[in-house]
């Protein structure tokens, strides 16, 4: 297999569920960029399954889309993906376009979207890129912006074990999984 080959497959993630169950749809080669994998996705949208059909979801840090295209094929209503990098928003572009689905594709600085967004979400998807401090403040932000529904779910992916007391008492672990050096969590606000 030529080296192009290689890159062009190692650049594309599959849709595992849904509608597009089956579609690889690429992403650009960007220094931080790992898609979630399948075995996670898989074990997300099980988690998931009674709240993503009908729900309006948030990408932040999207990426390669991974977990809203899942998200979009698996049934819910909208998918706002936000991302920094100007490769990423056009290849979310092109998967979207290739895909007929009219998401909301936006580039932005993660935190300042989550300081300017004035609408909730009933699921968010946190995966920011690994050793940037970033979950913290955006999970503040999503509590204090009030930008999650009624039983809304936050999915969060880490480097790191978290102490969630640490960061917050706002937020209570569902549940919670560790995948190679991956842990990741589905959160809901403290009553």
């Amino acid at each position: 297999m030529s080296n192009k080959k290689q890159a062009a497959q190692k650049n594309q993630i599959r849709i595992i569920g849904g509608e597009w169950r089956g579609r690889k749809l690429s992403f650009p080669d960007l220094p931080g960029l790992r898609p979630t994998s399948d075995r996670i996705r898989e074990t997300l949208f099980n988690w998931l399954q009674l709240d993503i059909i009908g729900s309006d979801c948030l990408d932040l840090f999207a990426g390669s889309g991974a977990l809203g295209f899942e998200a979009l094929s698996r049934g819910a209503k909208s998918v706002t993906f936000v991302d920094s990098h100007l490769q990423s928003i056009k290849q979310l572009w092109l998967n979207a376009n290739v895909l007929g689905t009219n998401a909301e594709i936006v580039q932005k600085d993660a935190l300042a979207y989550l300081t300017s967004v004035d609408r909730a979400f009933d699921v968010i998807f946190l995966d920011p890129p690994f050793n940037q401090e970033l979950l913290s403040p955006s999970l503040k932000l999503v509590h204090e912006r009030s930008l999650l529904k009624t039983d809304a779910k936050v999915y969060v992916e880490s480097e790191i074990k978290l102490d969630f007391e640490m960061i917050s008492d706002k937020w209570r672990v569902i549940k919670d999984k560790k995948a190679g050096n991956v842990f990741y969590y589905l959160l809901c606000l403290a009553e």
